[in-house]
């Protein structure tokens, strides 16, 4: 192993960002051991490319359960620990907040705790060069008016159950660092969207919803804007900041993609139009319904990148036209990945949009 390659823990790694991120740390030559609990989002089926790879393993285990947690630590001797495990779905918060703050708050407490104690064991070079990097949301924020971005001083003002839950996983962060000098970094994302993203969220949703004649359902009036960042580009930024992110400091990254939720519908629409036409020959816009819009719903988020990208050189290179074709292809050529996940595990009842990472 060379000084850039790194053994990394990756918690809530099998499901959307963490699995596209483990990806891209194998390809890039780290060691990974996924620790994740495999909820109805988790699918192993996307880490299938690198399951016999002798640089990965797999721990079917809860970030809560604390002696796990200790054990797999001591054991594997991490140079860093990446924290992707979350609960992220607004809707379902909405329905069931409780689950948000045990995987949320209290697991993050403990992977925290558990992380502290390990790395207090840890001497010279090897303890200096550790990290926990965690990785939030622009929901912490609230919501934003017409005009300004969220920037890393931005107030927190969540306004649902999981925004709130992903607030106070922040906030014991940051106490971990200043309170017992844990080398903590954030990272608080926009709207991701890509490969493996499980088909409750806007983007998957729509898709696949269109490609099944089924009805897709805009909320409200269609007009709530988020910033939209493709997977990749949010690994690589999750990358630089692990290499190079200054200790205790939270960086936000977003696409530069600011699009109203109908828009993003209507460019789905627009390439399914030439990738997979109806068989009646109308446009797959004639399936767009509105509905009743969502409790609480947060009108527009807007992340500003500019310390990442001063920063640590970091830079979006998918821009979101490029993103929908990619991402729209990829489920077109994996149908059977998304029978997969949903099969016993999830119905297309709820409508995946605003959502974060």
């Amino acid at each position: 192993m060379t000084n850039n390659e790194k053994k990394i823990l990756v918690t809530g790694g099998a499901g959307f960002i963490g699995s596209n991120f483990i990806l891209t740390a194998i390809a890039d030559g780290h060691t990974v051991l996924n620790l994740d609990v495999l909820t109805y989002a988790g699918n192993l089926e996307s880490l299938k490319s690198v399951e016999a790879n002798a640089r990965y393993r797999f721990v079917h285990a809860d970030i809560a359960d604390k002696l796990v947690v200790a054990a797999l630590l001591n054991e594997s001797q991490p140079d860093a620990i990446v924290n992707f495990a979350a609960e992220s779905h607004v809707d379902r918060s909405i329905d069931g907040p409780a689950a948000f703050i045990q995987t949320n708050v209290v697991g993050t407490l403990n992977l925290l705790e558990c992380a502290r104690d390990y790395w207090r064991g840890l001497e010279g070079a090897v303890k200096d060069n550790f990290r926990f990097l965690h990785v939030s949301t622009d929901e912490v924020y609230g919501s934003l008016g017409e005009t300004g971005a969220f920037t890393e001083q931005t107030p927190f003002a969540p306004n649902s159950p999981y925004s709130a839950s992903k607030a106070a996983s922040d906030h014991l962060v940051r106490a971990f660092h200043h309170t017992y000098g844990l080398p903590v970094l954030t990272t608080n994302c926009s709207n991701n969207y890509g490969p493996h993203q499980f088909p409750e969220k806007l983007i998957p949703l729509v898709i696949q919803k269109a490609l099944t004649g089924q009805p897709l359902p805009i909320y409200g009036d269609g007009k709530n804007i988020r910033d939209w960042l493709y997977v990749t580009d949010h690994c690589t930024a999750i990358s630089r900041v692990l290499e190079a992110g200054r200790v205790g400091e939270t960086y936000n990254v977003g696409g530069d993609a600011e699009r109203e939720n109908i828009a993003v519908v209507n460019a789905i629409c627009s390439v399914l139009d030439i990738k997979r036409p109806r068989s009646d020959g109308k446009s797959y816009s004639a399936q767009m319904t509105f509905v009743k819009d969502r409790p609480g719903h947060d009108r527009r988020y807007a992340i500003d990148a500019k310390k990442i990208c001063k920063e640590l050189a970091w830079q979006p290179t998918v821009s979101f036209e490029q993103g929908i074709e990619l991402t729209i292809q990829w489920y077109l050529d994996h149908q059977d990945w998304v029978q997969h996940v949903l099969d016993g595990s999830y119905r297309l009842e709820r409508i995946g949009q605003g959502e974060s990472a």
